[in-house]
Parts: C-alpha cells; structure tokens; sequence
C-alpha cells in the first residue's frame, strides 16, 4: 500500500470514527436542543396535565426547553401518529394514556404498528376514574341515574373525550355493568367533555380525577361514584363504585410518556431517569395528591408488559360490551 492510498484509508477511519462518536456524544449529551411533548388530545385533560406537568419539571431538572403541543383528534390517533412517524431522534416523545391501549379493541387498523412504532418509558400519572354530572343535575346518587335510565333507555347522553377515547370505553363498560344504555357525544379531549358536561350539553361523564376535581370543588359538577379499593382523600364524601353499589367496575387510568421506534436506549433511558427524578419531588406529589391521583414512575419494562395486558383485557371487555373494531 503507497503512502496515498495509506493517507486516504486513515482519512476515511477518522471520518467513520467522527461520525460514530457525534452519534455517541448526540445520545450522551441529550437533550441538546428544545424536545417536544405531544399530547393527543385538546387541552384541559387530564393527559394534557400530566404532560405539562412533567415538562415544566424536566425543563428546571435539564434547561433545555420541553414543549407540550395539543394535537388533537381521532381519540389521540392523530397526535400519537405523528410521534410515530417521527425520527427517534430523541426531539420528539408522546404522553399517552389508557386509550392507547384501548384503540386495538375499536379499530381494526391503526397508523402504526401498535406493538413496534411507540417505545413505552414510564407512567407518568396514575388515577382514579369518577363518574360526574352537571352541579344542577337531578341525580343525587349513581342508583338515581341508574334508576331513571332503566326506565328511559336511551333518553340520556354521556360525554367522552372522542370515540375511542379511555373516557368512552370506560363509560361504556359502566352502562354494560349498570344495564343502562344512552347516547354518546363525543369531544376533542376529555377537557372538552367535561366543559360540555359543566354547561349542560351532556347528562353524565366519567374521567380521570384531575379533570374532575376542579370542577366539583369549584361547585360546576358533582361526583356520584370514584373507583379504587377506597375513598378518594380529596374526595372524602364520593362513594367507591362498590360502595354505590357497582362493585364490578374497578377502572383505573395512566398516563405516561413514549418514545418513537429507533430512539436510543441511551436517550430513553434518560429520559425515564429524569422523570423518575421528577416524580420524586414532594411538590409533585402534592400537586397530584390534591387532583385524587399519585406519581407513576413505573420501570419501561414493566410498564410495556402493562400495555400489553391491559390491550388484551380491553379488547375482551369490549367484546363482551358488544363493541367490534371498525
């Protein structure tokens, strides 16, 4: 080998060389630019809290900007498609929720390839769910609403935050459970449907507790029945389901953060670090403690495991609720 063809052999190893430790460094010194948070759904959820909370946290933790963007629509199809066609360049990440793993029960196909596309990092928050009607609403109690919609099948209507949506097949299951029926109006998020329940638009709406409990403590909605083994701290006087007399229905909702496929390890571990770090912080604690819900934090192992099962439990509830993917 001449000396040219020696001297152009080292150039091209130190270039191959260069390139490989740019992509190292970009991995080790993420995040190096602004990230965005997409939130599928509008504003004023409780997925939109969840995301902005933890983006004002890992925003003070890095100094590097977190965004959140609301894209709204399709039941969080259209927000959570956009983060999967995104490059895993570690700029773009999505909370999701329980509908995420609901959406195989209701659509045949989806935008992506919803055990492969989206990376799961960590639940992000974790809650109850409570069924709510408008502050002027008739029903004192669920067996009220129960009662008369037994006796006017379909007369009265339940908001959700769109077909598809955590808040439509929860509320579903609860009519199965109850052995009512009544009308669906779907929203852009459960903010939407919960503003539509506070102006009177819908009869009863069941959501995630941070949605609800500003608006039953602000005296706009009242709670009729929250999930879980015990009473809601910050919603002392709301019965349990069971205690309603409803012991079956036992849904829980989280929220949590994902990455697009070909993100690397190194960014999504960090990100899950820095999260945990975040959720960590007492003040988040009693922020969450204050809407009725509590940190996630959950390791990405165990939280793709979740999503796995509980994909599989929803598409067998729905089943059952008579409810087939289009």
């Amino acid at each position: 080998m001449n000396s040219k063809t020696l001297t152009l052999c080292m150039r091209y190893a130190l270039a191959a060389a260069a390139l490989c430790m740019a992509g190292h460094a970009g991995a080790q010194d993420w995040p190096s630019r602004p990230v965005h948070i997409i939130v599928p759904y509008a504003a004023g959820g409780t997925t939109d809290y969840a995301g902005r909370l933890i983006a004002q946290k890992l925003t003070q933790e890095t100094g590097q900007s977190f965004f959140v963007e609301n894209k709204a629509g399709g039941a969080g199809t259209i927000g959570t498609a956009e983060v999967a066609r995104a490059a895993g360049d570690g700029a773009t990440f999505l909370t999701n929720d329980t509908s995420y793993a609901m959406l195989p029960a209701l659509y045949s196909k989806l935008p992506w390839n919803h055990e492969t596309d989206l990376i799961p990092i960590t639940t992000l928050v974790e809650t109850p769910v409570v069924l709510v009607v408008p502050e002027k609403s008739p029903f004192k109690t669920m067996q009220d609403l129960v009662k008369y919609a037994k006796q006017h099948p379909g007369k009265l209507n339940f908001g959700s935050g769109g077909a598809g949506s955590s808040t439509h097949l929860q509320t579903v299951v609860f009519n199965k459970d109850a052995d009512i029926s009544a009308t669906h109006i779907p929203y852009k998020g459960a903010g939407d449907a919960m503003r539509g329940l506070v102006s009177n638009q819908v009869d009863y709406l069941i959501t995630a507790t941070p949605t609800a409990v500003p608006q039953i403590q602000g005296g706009r909605a009242r709670a009729l029945a929250v999930t879980g083994g015990q009473r809601v701290s910050v919603l002392p006087d709301v019965p349990t389901f069971g205690e309603a007399g409803l012991p079956a229905y036992k849904v829980m909702n989280w929220f949590g953060m994902a990455a697009p496929k070909g993100t690397p390890p190194k960014i999504t571990n960090s990100m899950y670090e820095l999260i945990k770090k975040g959720l960590s912080d007492p003040s988040i604690e009693q922020s969450l403690a204050k809407q009725g819900a509590h940190a996630g934090g959950m390791p990405p192992a165990d939280f793709a495991a979740m999503i796995r099962r509980e994909t599989k439990g929803w598409i067998s509830a729905a089943q059952q609720a008579g409810i087939h993917p289009q």
